[in-house]
């Protein structure tokens, strides 16, 4: 299979503007990251200048754009600038801010991804790494009318179709075949908005940052004219007034169904938030940015769902082991009860597989909850110990003469009982180059699919 490196820009690229809701004036800047960075935020007007990751757990609000916040500080209307560098291809960036809200400039993604155009990228030494699907995911909601479907594909291709039941704003489709036609098919599609809603807006003292070159305003109804002269007044447009199609004033349309691209857009920039490039076919039926982050959401956990399954160690009990019990106690100085593992079925550069089948018959059981017996967990962390303890053994030629010892645990989670009947089974993953006989390692333990246990573990071995 292809493999594409992860890509970052060139040199940093500033934009500025008033922001859509607030008014006042930003200036974004999107600045080359390292590898396996991701997309960023820094609120550089802020003391300590607080970064906030593009992360669909921290959406905090999504009621007239994207709303991302931290520890109190917050970075909002963020879903175009994430568009544009997912649209343009781009893995790794930190985007300042010197305010709360990104720029509106003209409601698209347009000037987002001409300044991404033109200072270019750079391939960096790392491959990206995508979400792919192992089954389609579906969203439904029946109140909204809304349904989101996510269906395994080679390429990132999204559809989308909007219907508002109005006369000048029926219902509408747009797709792209790939996320490289995003720029020329996408990016330049402008928000839009109803009458009826920018009014409420306005009397909510809110698109203080709005005029009639950032938005389309759909009108639906006949507008008296001290209706229009009170919006010319807001927007500072003597010359407000309703033409072709029931659009205000003289906007015309890049593209027929420009508003449904524009909900393309969108969707683009609010499942960046999940953390990965997909590859999968994105059918959004009436999206909006709740749906979309409830989605993404969605997508979210299934991807942690899948990367845990990804990583449960397989056992054949037909095959034999790479180490029995009789070569396990020819290197580790434990002897039963304080044996506490039965094979080692695995071993590689990254790390080392083990394995232990929970009897009845295990002397801890006679005291710890005789009517209830369940595994105690310091037990099991010493049973994944023994395991990295026979990783790290194995790098010396006399290991009969070394014994390990703890230096550290870290992190230590227990998830799920383990009872007598259970085989569990133990993974651990170097997390640094062994050096000086030290060695830090992550482990987990499952039973069957099921993580029961993570740890990361150092320990050290000594000459005896």
């Amino acid at each position: 299979m292809e493999t594409i490196k992860q890509r970052t820009l060139k040199e940093p690229v500033t934009l500025t503007g008033p922001g859509l809701h607030t008014g006042q004036n930003v200036s974004l800047t999107i600045n080359p990251a390292p590898e396996g960075h991701g997309y960023k935020f820094r609120r550089i007007d802020l003391e300590n200048s607080p970064v906030i990751d593009a992360d669909v757990d921290l959406v905090v609000d999504t009621s007239r754009g994207t709303t991302l916040e931290l520890n109190g500080v917050r970075v909002s209307t963020v879903e175009h600038v994430l568009a544009s560098l997912s649209g343009m291809g781009i893995d790794n960036a930190l985007i300042d801010l010197d305010g709360e809200e990104s720029p509106i400039l003209d409601g698209s993604a347009r000037f987002y991804c001409e300044a991404i155009e033109k200072t270019g990228f750079i391939e960096q030494a790392v491959d990206r790494e995508f979400l792919v699907l192992d089954e389609t995911i579906t969203y439904t909601n029946a109140s909204r009318k809304t349904e989101m479907i996510a269906v395994p594909d080679n390429e990132f291709r999204i559809s989308t179709m909007i219907d508002y039941e109005t006369r000048v704003l029926g219902t509408q489709f747009a797709s792209i075949q790939k996320i490289s036609q995003f720029k020329d098919e996408i990016g330049s599609c402008r928000t839009f908005v109803f009458l009826h809603e920018l009014e409420y807006l306005i009397n909510n003292n809110l698109i203080k940052g709005g005029d009639l070159n950032n938005a389309i305003v759909f009108v639906n109804r006949p507008i008296p004219k001290e209706e229009l002269d009170n919006l010319a007044t807001f927007f500072n447009n003597p010359n407000v007034k309703v033409l072709q199609e029931g659009i205000l004033n003289n906007i015309e349309l890049r593209f027929p169904n420009e508003p449904a691209r524009h909900k393309l857009l969108d969707v683009v920039g609010d499942l960046t938030l999940v953390g990965k490039p997909m590859k999968a076919h994105i059918i959004a039926t009436r999206p909006g940015h709740s749906t979309n982050v409830e989605f993404a959401r969605m997508i979210k956990k299934h991807l942690k769902k899948m990367s845990q399954t990804s990583t449960v160690p397989i056992y054949d009990p037909n095959k034999a082991p790479l180490l029995d019990i009789n070569a396990i106690k020819k290197i580790l100085p434990h002897r039963p009860p304080f044996l506490l593992i039965d094979r080692i079925i695995s071993m590689d550069d990254s790390g080392i597989t083990g394995l232990k089948n929970v009897t009845m018959n295990e002397a801890f059981f006679v005291g710890h909850f005789p009517n209830e017996p369940v595994m105690p967990g310091v037990l099991q962390i010493e049973a994944m110990a023994q395991v990295g303890g026979i990783y790290v053994l194995r790098t010396v030629p006399d290991p009969e003469n070394y014994i390990t010892y703890f230096l550290k645990i870290e992190n230590a989670r227990f998830r799920s009982k383990v009872v007598p009947g259970d085989t569990l089974l133990f993974r651990l993953r170097l997390l640094s180059p062994i050096r000086r006989g030290i060695c830090e390692m992550e482990g987990k333990a499952y039973v069957g699919n099921k993580l029961v246990m993570e740890a990361q573990l150092m320990a050290q071995i000594i000459k005896k």
